[in-house]
Formats: C-alpha cells, sequence, structure tokens
C-alpha cells in the first residue's frame, strides 16, 4: 500500500493489516522492541514501524542498515497520543535490498558541499527530498496555469542556429575538432539553445497564446550561486498582447504557482520554513497577496540615486544595468513589495524589444520581489519590420540568419509580448536555499559534471 493513500485513510483502517514498501530512515533497537522509520517516496514524512522479539527474524531486522529497502507486513495501529497518528506493528519484516555500510547518508548532518559529490544518493536526504518533490509540484503548477487558460505547449528545440539574446555565450555543437562547420553534422555552426522564445513566436502568431517549457544553456564561466550552465525556463508568447498585458499574465502565473505550491507541497514547504529559512512561507504568501506595483525604470534610477550611500556599486546613473542590490532596494525599501520596473533603456536590452515612442527606451519589464530582487523579465516584442531590421544593424547582428524572424513581421504579423521566467530561480525563492546546485537534481556548472 502506497503510504501517502494510508495517512488520507488511517482513522477507517484502525488494526487492520496491511504492507508497504520503502526505504530504511532510521533503526533504533533496544533488546526488546525496536523502531524503523520507513519512507516509500510517497510522502515527505515518514511511518514508523514498531518490532519486537515476536519476529523471527528480530535480531536481523535489528541489524537493518540505513538506506535499506525492505517489506513490512503488520497491523496500523492509531496513536493519537503519539507524535505521529499511527504506527506499523510488524508481523513480519522482509529485506528487498540490503543498503551495505558504506552508504553515504548516515544520521548526522551532511553540508551541501558534500552532498553535491553524491546526486545519485542526495534525493533521500530530507532537504533534496523535499526539494525535488517541489519541483515536481511547481513544475505541475506552470502546466495547469497554462493549459486551464488555453495555452499551447511548444517542444522548442534545443539544438538550434541563432543565439536569441546576442550574448555569445553559448555552447557549441559539434562532431568535428576544427572550425570547418560547413563539413559538420548540420553543415553549419550549431550551438545549444539560450532560449526558446525565438522558436515559440511564430506558434503564436498561429495558436494566440503558447508556451515553452525546458532546458536551456549558457556557457557564461560565472561560480555565483545563482548561475548554472543548463537551467529550465518557462517562456510564453501571447499574440495581440501589449506589455500591460504581459504583466497581467506575469501576476497571475506567480500568484498561482506560490497558491498550488503551498496546497500541494504542504509538508516540503513547511520543512524549508523550519530548516532553511524560517520566513519563506510568510514571505511568498505576502506576495501571493498583494498587488504588483508598476514603476518606470527612470523613476527607480531617481530613487536609487537618492539612496546611492547605501550601495556597494555608488555610480547610479540612467542607462546602467542594475545590480541585486539595487533591485532589492526599490522593492523591499522603496516598495516595501512586488513591483514590475518597465522601460528599460534600449541599449542594455535585447534587439527583439519595442521601441517605445521616445526612441531610448523598450517596452520591457522585469518583475522584483523582496529577498531575490529580478524573478521574471519579458517584454512586447517589436513587430514593425522596418524598425527590426534598423535594431538588429545598429546592434551589428547578421540579418541573414534571422531572416525567418523577421518574415514573420511580413507574414500576418501583429503586436504580441512574451516573458522568461528562471525555473530553478523560482524554486529558490519558495523554499530559500540560496544556491541553485542544490535545487537542479543534476547541476551543470563551470569544471563540474558529476556523472
Amino acid at each position: 500500500m502506497l503510504v501517502k493513500k494510508l495517512k488520507e485513510t488511517y482513522e477507517s483502517m484502525d488494526q487492520q493489516n496491511i504492507c508497504i514498501q520503502g526505504w530504511v530512515r532510521t533503526n533504533r533497537n533496544s533488546k526488546a522492541v525496536g523502531f524503523i522509520e520507513c519512507n516509500d517516496g510517497t510522502t515527505f514524512s515518514n511511518v514508523q514501524i514498531v518490532y519486537s522479539t515476536d519476529l523471527e527474524n528480530f535480531n536481523e531486522v535489528s541489524k537493518i542498515t540505513l538506506g535499506s529497502a525492505i517489506e513490512v507486513e503488520g497491523t496500523l495501529v492509531l496513536t493519537p497520543q503519539g507524535k505521529q497518528p499511527f504506527e506499523i506493528q510488524a508481523k513480519k519484516v522482509s529485506v528487498l535490498g540490503l543498503s551495505e555500510h558504506d552508504y553515504p547518508l548516515q544520521k548526522k548532518r551532511h553540508s551541501f558541499e558534500y552532498m553535491r559529490e553524491i546526486p545519485h544518493v542526495r534525493p533521500r536526504a530530507n532537504t533534496y527530498y523535499a526539494m525535488f518533490r517541489l519541483r515536481s509540484v511547481l513544475s505541475m503548477a506552470i502546466h495547469t496555469f497554462f493549459q486551464s487558460r488555453g495555452f499551447v505547449y511548444v517542444h522548442t528545440p534545443e539544438i538550434t542556429g541563432n543565439d536569441a539574446e546576442g550574448a555569445g555565450e553559448c555552447f557549441t555543437v559539434t562532431c568535428r575538432k576544427d572550425d570547418q562547420y560547413e563539413k559538420d553534422f548540420f553543415g553549419k555552426h550549431a550551438q545549444l539553445t539560450v532560449s526558446g522564445q525565438l522558436h515559440v513566436e511564430p506558434f503564436a502568431l498561429a495558436y494566440r497564446n503558447v508556451y515553452t517549457f525546458g532546458p536551456t544553456f549558457r556557457a557564461e564561466n560565472s561560480n555565483t550561486t545563482r548561475h548554472a550552465s543548463e537551467f529550465w525556463m518557462i517562456e510564453p508568447e501571447m499574440a495581440f498582447a501589449d506589455l500591460s498585458d504581459d504583466m497581467d499574465c506575469i501576476e497571475e502565473m506567480i500568484k498561482y504557482c506560490i497558491q498550488y505550491c503551498l496546497e500541494n507541497a504542504s509538508e516540503e514547504m513547511a520543512f524549508f520554513e523550519k530548516m532553511i529559512d524560517k520566513d519563506c512561507i510568510q514571505r511568498v504568501t505576502k506576495v501571493m497577496n498583494s498587488h504588483f506595483k508598476r514603476m518606470t525604470y527612470t523613476e527607480a534610477i531617481e530613487h536609487l540615486k537618492e539612496a546611492k550611500d547605501q550601495f556597494e556599486n555608488q555610480d547610479i546613473f540612467w542607462g546602467m544595468d542594475l545590480q541585486s542590490e539595487h533591485e532589492r532596494y526599490i522593492c523591499e525599501k522603496v516598495v516595501n513589495g512586488p513591483v514590475f520596473l518597465t522601460d528599460y533603456p534600449k541599449d542594455i536590452k535585447a534587439f527583439y524589444m519595442r521601441i517605445n515612442e521616445d526612441g531610448k527606451t523598450v517596452a520591457a519589464c522585469d518583475l522584483l520581489v523582496p529577498y531575490v530582487g529580478e524573478l521574471v523579465g519579458g517584454s512586447q516584442r517589436e513587430e514593425r519590420y522596418d524598425v527590426l531590421v534598423n535594431r538588429m544593424k545598429e546592434m551589428n547582428m547578421e540579418q541573414e540568419t534571422l531572416q525567418w524572424y523577421l518574415d514573420l513581421r511580413r507574414f500576418g504579423g501583429c503586436k504580441h509580448s512574451g516573458f522568461g521566467l528562471g525555473f530553478d530561480r523560482m524554486l529558490m525563492y519558495l523554499s530559500g536555499v540560496q544556491n541553485i546546485r542544490d535545487v537542479q537534481p543534476y547541476p551543470r556548472t563551470p569544471r563540474n559534471l558529476v556523472f
């Protein structure tokens, strides 16, 4: 029987015989009785197994090692006065797979650094056990949100010939040891995608509302706690939508995802609140119940100039790219809540963002939230063919490789908008976990490729 189902129906199962399988989290015993904390993977909390000398193999059971897979047949007994609502009094305990004594997760606190060396075992440790279920729940929240609103899920390619951001920090995909890409597998230079946005835009001009949700890659030699070489992105695209519509969708999505995770990963969130960040539930609940304010980049710069003495980077000027300390100051001190910054200088934003009437700024937004700063970035896309071509020329971009993208403006184009949410950073925000390496099952960072 699955423990999740058992916990939902235990009140009606007093004194009934049941059978469960799972893994040993702890095993403590005395001469007459022993207690096994068993987890079958369906819930965060364990089930207590009580065994006594009545068992034929009591001595064997008392020596079952941590991590071993077992099967337990016994009687469910309600324990209203105990720490748990019920326990299982074992009649038979069978070892299905014994864990050897060098099992790396012993009953003590292990450092995050140590755990990153054993990604094949760390899902069994409490922090990661909670994290990877939260990751699954948040994934479901994303899909449920968009699917319930009629968005079409598009699988964009991971191998591409374009650099969507123009940053040049891409992983090359090749079968050759030289630079003669015309003789390579694809007959041209190929790379891992940095964003699915350009490939999902054409589908918005057919289905109206679409999204892509998958891995993206950056060959950025950065060893910060917030950067990884491989990470997942949620990138919706909406036709006939301007920047205001875009921000409405972002706000609705963030609030929905928070509520979904609080309801469907309540035990995991309670664990993070107790062990990782005592403010995490209160923080995200406040955001969920907030109205997301809107402020222009120019207004934000004025606020930052007034408080420049408070920053490590005190050189505040219009046209600068805001740092995390600046973003957090705006949302934590000026607004005291989530805020959209809008209308950024065009020179610090991507080529595809719509140029505003002033000719200096673009119809872009970043959602800033307390504790982390930027969480989501979005924009209205430039739908005017000539303006987009001129913008690409200004940035010395090759028009030929993106002619297909320009064609969208000639073949029934319309105003459209979209945004990108870093899935891993959203997990960090929800849980309070500080390092992106601890929210990914197999993190990929510079000079780090375990398995």
